[in-house]
């Protein structure tokens, strides 16, 4: 709790450089540094909860053998290690908090090691941390930049826990001193998640205006550059047309371009690189998707100078097989793109098709009726 009091006395300023640092608008700024303190005070609360013992009992106990003489019960104790977390860039403050937060409560050190395009804003939320000497000296350790030969290190006793993409995770997954040593590797990586919509769903329904705003809403938030956004959406062959008009009326409304311009509702990709990816995939999408959305191309923002900064606009595009094809469930694109798969609309067509995300985190289903779900 106290960690959290610290970093929100600093929010003003925190937002300022998130805004700077990692190009998302004041109300995207507000999601992640909000996210870190808000996650912070509700672990701190569990941590009171679980008062000041070594060993967390694991459910009741019960007897193994004929009489009570032989009995167990489970216990959680903390391991004799550090818990090492490897950051993506998207979340500086709330990817920090939420693992941090996790292992001081497991009675494990941390040491974070941020994106280093967006370690800005990790490296002030540590120092208000330390700032205002809310955990003992050791508890909390930064590192900016490579990790060099930390991997050589570690032992039985240490976790590794890493957010960012499969190339990256299969690198430390493959880490010779990790397997050797049976290190603990704990990866969040590329996701595919899914949005479908039920066929009962009536146009201008409630459900129906939920799934278009929820939707565009998760494709443009932080630049579509979450885990969690939505790549996939799957709709019933005959509402296609207008869904796909709902959806292009919806981002219509979504102005990229600089967080600081007033207008601006969806700003620029992280770094040089993400711009570089995100057209990359788009243009591989494009083998087997037709645009119905944007250009797919890099544009000049609102409020930026022209010719300068990593802007890409809202992009939508349309499957031009039912289900889409493998390559859609195969790569994500980490940006503000989705693209629209039609489909027959049963059940069992949009589980088979929800299975071929590659590492899904989130599938969300529209419907009217319990049963579709």
């Amino acid at each position: 709790i106290a960690m959290s009091k610290a970093i929100h006395e600093h929010r003003k300023e925190l937002l300022e450089l998130s805004m700077k640092n990692c190009g998302t608008t004041r109300k995207d700024s507000k999601f992640d540094i909000d996210g870190a303190t808000g996650t912070l005070y509700h672990y701190g609360a569990l941590g009171k909860e679980l008062g000041d013992g070594y060993v967390l009992p694991d459910g009741p106990g019960e007897q193994l053998g004929r009489s009570s003489i032989f009995w167990g019960r489970h216990g959680r104790v903390s391991r004799d290690g550090v818990a090492i977390h490897i950051n993506a860039f998207n979340f500086p403050a709330w990817g920090f908090a939420e693992k941090a937060a996790a292992a001081i409560l497991a009675g494990m050190p941390v040491i974070t090691k941020p994106a280093t395009s967006t370690c800005l804003v990790t490296e002030r939320c540590i120092e208000t941390v330390v700032e205002a000497d809310c955990v003992p000296e050791g508890v909390l350790g930064l590192i900016c930049g490579s990790v060099a030969d930390l991997f050589d290190h570690l032992h039985g006793q240490d976790v590794v826990a890493f957010t960012g993409s499969a190339r990256t995770a299969l690198r430390i997954r493959s880490h010779e001193n990790l397997l050797a040593r049976s290190t603990s590797v704990n990866i969040e990586a590329d996701s595919l998640n899914a949005a479908f919509l039920a066929p009962d769903v009536q146009p201008e329904s409630e459900v129906w205006n939920l799934f278009i705003k929820e939707v565009c809403r998760e494709i443009t938030q932080k630049s579509g550059q979450k885990c969690t956004a939505v790549r996939r959406i799957f709709v019933p062959q005959e509402q296609l047309a207008t869904v796909e008009e709902a959806m292009c009326e919806e981002l219509s409304g979504r102005v990229t371009g600089s967080p600081f311009a007033d207008k601006t509702n969806v700003g620029p990709l992280a770094t040089a690189d993400q711009l570089s990816s995100v057209l990359e995939g788009v243009t591989k999408l494009r083998e087997v998707a037709d645009l119905v959305h944007g250009s797919g191309e890099r544009v000049d923002g609102v409020g930026a100078e022209p010719g300068k900064g990593y802007f890409f606009a809202p992009t939508l595009l349309r499957a031009r097989e039912a289900g889409g094809s493998d390559l859609i469930h195969d790569l994500e694109v980490f940006g503000p793109v989705s693209t629209i798969c039609p489909f027959d609309g049963e059940a069992p067509t949009a589980a088979c098709l929800n299975s071929k995300g590659d590492g899904s985190l989130v599938t969300s289903v529209y419907s009217d009726s319990d049963q579709r779900t």
